[in-house]
C-alpha cells in the first residue's frame, strides 16, 4: 500500500514538474506509476489533493533552506529584502511552486492551500522569524512598541499582496513587494538606531 502511493507521488511530481498542472491528468500519472486508474482514487480524492500535497512539501523544504541561511545579527531590511529574492527565485526554480505564479491556477492553488491548513505545515517559519524580530527589539533594531505578532502580521502583507497581481498589475511586481518591506522597515526602525542600506542612511 505504501510503495503504490509513493509510486504515485514520485510520478505525479515528475510530471507536474516536466508538464505541468494543467497539462498532467490522472490517466498520465497511474500509467506512469504502473498502477491502475482506480487504484489512485485510494489515496487522493483527485489530482488537485496530490498537487496540493506535492507542492506543500516543496514548500516547506524551500522556506526551511533559506532561513538556515537568515543571520540574525544582519540589518533587518537586507535581511528581509535577501529573503524575499531567494524565496522568489526559488519558487521561480521549481517547476512544481512555479505554478504558484500561473495566474490560470494559482486561485486554485491558494483555495487548496487554506483550506488544508497548508499555512500550519510552515509554523516552523512563524516562530523562527519571531525569534529573529525579538531579537532585533532586543538589539534596538527595530521599535519595543510594537507587538512581534503585530510585525509578522505587517510582514504578511508583503506576502500577501503577491496573491493580488492580477488586480494590481503584473508589471508592478516584484518591485511593489520591496517597496513596501522598505516602508514598512522604516516605519518600524527604532528611532535611535541608524543604518545604512545600498549606500543611504536610514532612520
Amino acid at each position: 500500500m505504501v510503495d503504490k502511493k509513493a509510486k504515485i507521488l514520485v510520478s505525479g511530481k515528475e510530471l507536474f514538474s516536466t508538464q505541468g498542472f494543467k497539462e498532467t491528468s490522472v490517466a498520465d500519472i497511474t500509467k506512469k506509476a504502473g498502477i491502475a486508474t482506480g487504484t489512485f482514487y485510494l489515496y487522493y480524492p483527485s489530482k488537485d489533493e496530490l498537487f496540493m500535497e506535492i507542492y506543500l512539501d516543496e514548500n516547506e523544504k524551500l522556506k526551511r533552506t533559506i532561513m538556515e541561511t537568515v543571520d540574525p545579527d544582519g540589518d533587518p531590511l537586507t535581511v528581509l529584502l535577501e529573503l524575499m529574492q531567494k524565496n522568489m527565485q526559488g519558487m521561480a526554480a521549481n517547476p512544481i511552486l512555479r505554478e504558484w505564479y500561473n495566474k490560470d491556477i494559482f486561485n486554485k492553488i491558494e483555495e487548496k492551500f487554506r483550506q488544508q491548513n497548508g499555512l500550519e505545515q510552515v509554523d516552523f517559519l512563524y516562530q523562527s522569524f519571531i525569534e529573529i524580530i525579538q531579537k532585533w527589539q532586543a538589539d534596538g533594531k527595530m521599535r519595543r512598541d510594537i507587538d512581534g505578532e503585530m510585525i509578522m502580521a505587517l510582514f504578511s502583507v508583503v506576502i500577501i499582496v503577491d496573491l493580488h497581481k492580477d488586480e494590481i498589475g503584473f508589471q508592478y511586481f516584484p518591485k511593489i513587494q520591496e517597496y513596501l518591506t522598505e516602508f514598512i522597515m522604516n516605519g518600524l526602525r527604532d528611532s535611535s538606531s541608524q543604518a545604512t542600506v545600498g549606500g543611504r542612511t536610514k532612520g
